[in-house]
């Protein structure tokens, strides 16, 4: 065995999402930076070893969706890839080699593949002993009382007989087993806390050892002709049609997928993996089988699809839990609560699968009840978005350990939300960037926590770059002082306003429909429907595109919201109210002579109240930035859509004026933050930054619009969101007229950070867009300047 020593300034263990965002966000940061996998492949949960494609707050939260590295990974993966992207098992070697050249591409990183860690190396020497397999009540390793350091991590390339020893100042655990944590001596949970002891709505009352399962994945092709199967002996024999139907595990998919293939309880999800795994690949050959030979429906669906992937490596959800220097319960989320160190943001609901997967009585309470968006146990786990600490990254008991992933500082009931992996690469990238800073300013784990807990100069940096690199903050903003575009006034080409949209627009503003629905007529009134918009100064009218299947009286009100994931009925104000005369006829526009003044620039919702079965809104095919629709979720809530409803507003109102782009804001909250030009003008169009004195510009970075609104799931191969901007041009102005700064062409990437061949001295510069990818307006959210 050859044996060979690294020293670096930060080891992260584990290449699933979280650890490559940490990678990349501290070589970018400029540390020595080492990134050291299990797998022959980068990803984890999302590899083509077992994919999972990527979930994240915007499954629920209209422009929700996670930003900053996993943005640009995403995005690039989408331009490249010609797979279509489903719930389970869609994820190719594509995906793979953009996680790798992401890794390869940054000089300082250095990425070893194919090496699990097998030791950890304490600072005094300490080997730590490891934790009884105990099967009563929730377990732990209990608290140590003594602070530890990480001297190194002991690898092994197994395709290479080589031993690594790799040494640095920081360690990151994104294991999701949390192994370095367990070897460290960290004090760590698994399993259900007690009801008692958080007052959690989605704890058991009684403790448990009880964890979320395992999961493997098939799927299968289509061939064009009959294809046999036959199921080996040792395979589950499925015979009951109400384990799939009646029990939440419809296979409507012959292409295959299915996250509820999945097995935890009886056995251990670290310890009994192989077992897990061998169980699951017993149950995923049944569950083709069924499809293919005993299934009613499905065996004439799937003739001719042959089963063309068996995941081998089973996907955890659920194991040990660190605890860190602030401990995340499901009432902080639940509250939103503005954390003083908040370093990202989530919004998945509160998904805690059935104890047992395959083997329970039912599988996951939401799909078990048919995804009823209005059940009491929906409304419970709607939660977010919320921001996340820093704290719950640091481990409590060493001093130089970060976590990242599912392992984080976090009781059971709040992992139900925190632990998808559009979360967790945000959890990545904002440690990456701690560990960046830490190092730049000399700080260590102690005087960091202390600093984060009031909200001091250290965390405030730590956020202040993490906005710059595109990470979404709910509760901060842009102030960064170095940005010298916050010094300037704004001005451009054109500027849109907001008329309205019709079921007769064409599908121009956001490409095809986010979720095609078979009735595109549009939902019933029986129930709240309402649509977020922007207004400004004064409003006269509002119509509505409807059906009324009979004369129908309709109840409306416009209310003034906290911004745009303010879910109350009714929101913080109801400013008027009326009710409508809606004769019988076919999509009609009906007004509300609302005759408003004074209207407090912000968020609005129009509001149907229930009770008109007998009358549908029209749905519209394209969306403007911050313009969606919601519908009823609770007797008090409400919950996104991915399409907005058919309106007309009079007079047009003001709310992509050029200055949104120094809100600070990157995405719609209680303005849309964005400025868009006018499409009647067309392109090109720009906008522009003028200053009262000539400043020095050697970097210019954009904030565009596009991959905000839904996840990735939404985008079809070979994707360009039609809201990026395509090309477009930097220029400045000097005495002799505008010069090209910077030619950019086939962007497709929401952030692009410009370092200019050389630095510029005006007091003016301009973005000036040519072309976009599909949208027949430029849109831009932000726009920042740096000597």
């Amino acid at each position: 065995m050859k044996r060979i020593e690294e020293s670096y300034d930060l080891v992260v263990a584990g290449g699933g999402l979280a650890g490559v965002c940490a990678a990349i966000a501290a070589a970018r940061g400029g540390l020595k930076t080492c990134l050291v996998h299990e797998r022959p492949v980068l990803g984890g949960v999302a590899s083509s070893e077992m994919r999972v494609t990527v979930h994240g707050a915007a499954q629920h939260h209209s422009y929700a969706r996670e930003s900053g590295i996993i943005s640009e990974i995403l995005s690039e993966e989408r331009a490249r890839n010609h797979e279509p992207i489903n719930e389970n098992g869609w994820t190719n070697s594509a995906f793979d080699m953009v996680l790798y050249d992401f890794c390869t591409r940054e000089k300082n990183l250095s990425l070893h593949l194919n090496t699990p860690v097998t030791q950890v190396l304490m600072h005094d020497g300490e080997q730590v002993e490891q934790e009884p397999h105990t099967r009563h009540g929730y377990y732990h390793r209990p608290a140590c009382n003594k602070s530890r350091r990480i001297a190194g991590l002991i690898a092994h390339t197994l395709s290479a007989e080589l031993e690594l020893c790799l040494r640095a100042n920081y360690f990151l655990d994104a294991t999701g087993d949390a192994y370095v944590a367990d070897r460290a001596g960290c004090e760590w949970r698994m399993g259900c806390e007690s009801k008692a002891e958080f007052n959690e709505t989605h704890a058991p009352l009684e403790p448990s050892t009880d964890t979320m399962g395992n999961s493997i994945h098939i799927r299968a092709k289509n061939i064009g002709a009959p294809a046999p199967y036959s199921a080996p002996e040792w395979a589950v024999k499925h015979e009951d049609a109400s384990f799939f139907y009646e029990q939440g595990r419809r296979p409507s998919d012959p292409n295959g997928g299915y996250w509820w293939i999945e097995i935890g309880v009886p056995w251990h999800t670290i310890h009994d993996n192989e077992e897990i795994r061998h169980q699951l690949t017993r149950h995923a050959l049944g569950v083709w089988d069924w499809m293919k030979n005993r299934d009613p429906v499905m065996k004439r669906i799937c003739a001719n699809y042959a089963l063309d992937f068996v995941g081998q490596v089973p996907g955890k959800r659920e194991s040990r839990r660190v605890l860190g220097r602030h401990w995340i319960t499901e009432n902080e989320l639940a509250e939103r609560r503005a954390f003083p160190d908040e370093v990202g943001h989530g919004g998945w609901f509160l998904d805690l699968h059935t104890t047992g997967g395959l083997l329970a009585d039912s599988s996951e309470p939401a799909a078990a009840e048919g995804y009823r968006v209005d059940s009491e146990y929906a409304a419970l786990s709607y939660i977010g978005p919320y921001g996340f600490p820093l704290r719950s990254l640091m481990a409590k008991d060493v001093d130089n350990l970060f976590l990242a992933g599912r392992c984080i500082s976090t009781s059971r009931a709040a992992l139900g939300t925190v632990r998808v992996m559009g979360t967790t690469s945000i959890m990545g990238q904002a440690v990456g960037t701690a560990a960046a800073i830490m190092k730049k300013r000399g700080l260590d784990f102690a005087s960091l926590e202390k600093d984060a807990a009031q909200g001091g100069a250290h965390i405030q940096s730590i956020q202040q770059t993490l906005l710059r690199n595109g990470v979404f903050l709910p509760n901060f903003k842009n102030n960064d002082a170095e940005d010298l575009a916050t010094q300037a006034t704004v001005s451009a080409s054109s500027s849109a306003k907001f008329h309205g949209q019709s079921a007769d627009d064409p599908q121009a503003t956001a490409g095809p429909l986010y979720h095609p629905h078979a009735d595109p007529c549009g939902p019933s009134l029986e129930k709240m429907h309402a649509q977020h918009c922007y207004l400004s100064g004064a409003l006269d009218s509002i119509r509505l595109q409807l059906t009324a299947a009979k004369d129908s009286k309709l109840s409306i009100r416009l209310v003034r919201t906290a911004g745009i994931w303010d879910y109350r009925q009714g929101g913080s104000e109801v400013i008027a109210s009326t009710t409508l005369l809606i004769p019988a006829g076919a999509k009609q526009w009906c007004e509300w002579h609302c005759k408003l003044t004074h209207l407090i620039a912000g968020s609005y919702r129009i509001e149907t109240l229930a009770g008109a079965e007998t009358l549908r809104w029209h749905k519209v095919a394209s969306i403007q930035p911050g313009h969606y629709g919601q519908e009823t979720i609770s007797p008090t809530r409400l919950r996104d859509l991915r399409y907005g409803f058919a309106l007309q507003l009079s007079p047009a109102q003001c709310c992509y004026q050029p200055e949104q782009i120094l809100s600070g804001v990157c995405r719609p909250q209680s303005a849309t933050n964005c400025w868009r030009s006018d499409s009647v003008a067309g392109l090109p169009a720009w906008i522009q930054l003028d200053w009262d004195n000539a400043q020095t510009i050697k970097t210019v970075e954009i904030s565009f619009a596009g991959h905000l609104l839904a996840e990735v799931h939404t985008e079809p191969p070979f994707w360009r969101d039609p809201q990026t901007v395509k090309d477009y041009t930097i220029q400045f102005e000097s005495k002799d007229g505008w010069h090209t700064a910077l030619q950019v062409n086939d962007n497709y990437q929401r952030q692009r950070k410009h370092l200019l061949p050389q630095a510029i001295t005006t007091r003016r510069l301009r973005i000036l867009v040519t072309a976009t990818n599909g949208d027949p307006v430029a849109c831009v959210y932000e726009i920042r300047c740096y000597s």
